[in-house]
């Protein structure tokens, strides 16, 4: 405690309580760090299978790296197992396609035969895990977008910064590429507006789902 001008004594800041948003933001870190570690032990051989796979089938990196806008608007770089033919484009965007709000993510440019696979059971994106240890995403959240993409964003969108974007979301479970642009803005925005720590979890597990069904994979 300590003493007011006027003798009275009011608590120290350090003794106020944590608010619930502090709370689930410290639980979400502390299982961020955890998963992210112990996925990254677990599936190490399989990591090491998958870079031999990809340098002996086709000339390039093993993993693909591209700027992504953070929370509060910060770029960072994303990490995932290269899929396509070095030089190719990743996907199609908006700007290519001209309508923001109907469009809808298409992957454009050549495959490799193992980046097929990959993407078809969604394992070219463990390598997030390594920016999740970073701190640049959390397991949920909305997907980063590409600097492009957010300079065309309609201004309610910027709300999707507020918040740390994930490996997963509320879009990638409610269809996923299947949606429009449009509509995954609709699930990334309620997610922004309420995404206690207990929803996380339920997205988590629904994920796992998805995943093994391959339900949106492309």
């Amino acid at each position: 405690m300590t003493q007011t001008s006027t003798g009275s004594s009011a608590p120290s800041r350090r003794s106020l309580p944590s608010t619930a948003p502090e709370r689930d933001e410290r639980q979400r870190r502390a299982i961020d760090v955890l998963v992210a570690t112990l996925g990254l032990v677990a599936f190490s051989p399989l990591l090491a299978l998958i870079g031999i796979l990809i340098k002996l089938e086709s000339p390039g990196p093993v993993f693909f790296t591209q700027k992504r806008v953070g929370k509060d608007g910060r770029p960072f770089e994303i990490i995932k197992f290269r899929s396509m033919t070095v030089a190719e484009p990743g996907q199609q965007t908006p700007t290519e396609a001209g309508d923001m709000e109907s469009f809808v993510f298409r992957p454009v440019g050549r495959k490799t035969a193992i980046g097929r696979a990959l993407r078809a059971c969604s394992l070219d994106e463990l390598p997030n895990l390594l920016n999740v240890l970073r701190g640049d995403l959390h397991l949920v959240g909305p997907r980063p977008d590409e600097p492009e993409l957010v300079a065309r964003y309609r201004p309610e969108w910027q709300a999707r910064h507020d918040v740390k974007p994930g490996i997963t979301g509320l879009a990638q479970v409610n269809g996923r590429t299947d949606l429009t642009y449009s509509e995954m803005m609709t699930y990334d925005l309620d997610y922004v507006s309420k995404h206690p720590f207990a929803r996380d979890v339920k997205i988590m597990l629904k994920t796992l789902g998805v995943v093994l069904r391959r339900e949106g994979a492309r």
